[in-house]
């Protein structure tokens, strides 16, 4: 999608709510009390730049969140924007607290441990796997991936900045999959 490295989606329409052009959406963020305030957004728009979109109301429903978008006021426009996905800006997203990361921001670090040598590259972040206990990096290696725990015991310091995840693995864990 163009300008997707700008954009982040909040949430996915899936469906017509109502008469009036409302739609029903799946929420895509951790922070879903964002669109009580939000009065403007953008609609994913396949064939180019996403467009702005003023968001007239939002309401919580039954685990979804109901949008009444300007310009779309009847079922059929609300049909044709199904599927579409609701972004803001990167520079809009909320702040988290030090030492808390989207998992976003994750993907493309370089990932290095301390050795004897002084510092080792291990690889780089390929994708952030979510597991019920402790998300998982996927590093891609020189000699292929590798799955590292993001866990604090392990990933001991991450700078955003230059986008560098600081390792301290136990004894083997690079070597698992290989």
């Amino acid at each position: 999608m163009p300008g997707e490295d700008k954009y982040l989606a909040v949430a996915r329409i899936t469906r017509p709510q109502g008469r009036r052009g409302e739609v029903a959406a799946e929420i895509l963020t951790d922070f879903p009390e964002r669109f009580t305030a939000m009065r403007r957004a953008y609609l994913e728009n396949p064939t180019g730049e996403p467009e702005a979109v003023e968001i007239e109301s939002a309401w919580p429903h039954k685990g979804r969140i109901i949008l009444k978008l300007a310009g779309v006021d009847s079922i059929g426009a609300a049909e044709g924007v199904r599927g579409r996905h609701v972004l803001i800006q990167k520079a809009d997203r909320i702040p988290l607290p030090e030492g808390h990361y989207y998992l976003w921001e994750l993907e493309g670090c370089r990932v290095v441990r301390r050795s004897a040598n002084g510092a080792e590259e291990v690889g780089t972040v390929t994708a952030v796997e979510p597991t019920p206990g402790v998300n998982l990096l996927r590093v891609s290696t020189g000699k292929g991936e590798v799955l590292i725990p993001f866990a604090q015991a392990i990933c001991s310091r991450i700078d955003a900045e230059t986008k560098t995840i600081w390792i301290e693995p136990p004894e083997d864990l690079l070597e698992l999959n290989s």
